[in-house]
């Protein structure tokens, strides 16, 4: 029972170096770009606009034709879908078509 008791106390705080040093690569390696991440699209959903072409997470692509402040309306083909602003994945607008976000741009 006395070989349990008898543990060295000389690490102090070199003993949890290992940890601390984890836990930091954690954050700027996980936590950090993730946070950084849903800043960029939390301020990509607030910019949406009328006339964005965008593609949603369930992978529908279409034009948005009207925005409320949780909801907009998706025209794609010959169909009209409301969604959550929060199912926006990207936007499609300058990336796929050029020449439509330059005559925007003009406006």
């Amino acid at each position: 029972m006395n070989l349990f008791l008898q543990a060295n106390a000389e690490g102090g705080i070199a003993g949890f170096l290992p940890l601390i040093a984890i836990l930091a690569v954690m954050y700027f390696f996980f936590l950090r770009p993730q946070m950084k991440r849903q800043k960029e699209e939390t301020k990509f959903r607030s910019v949406l606009s009328k006339g964005m072409r965008v593609v949603t997470s369930s992978g529908i692509h279409g034009k948005i034709s009207d925005l409320d402040e949780h909801t907009f309306v998706l025209e794609s083909e010959n169909s009209r879908l409301r969604f959550e602003r929060s199912s926006v994945s990207k936007e499609l607008t300058a990336a796929r078509f050029p020449e439509s976000a330059k005559v925007e741009e003009k406006k």
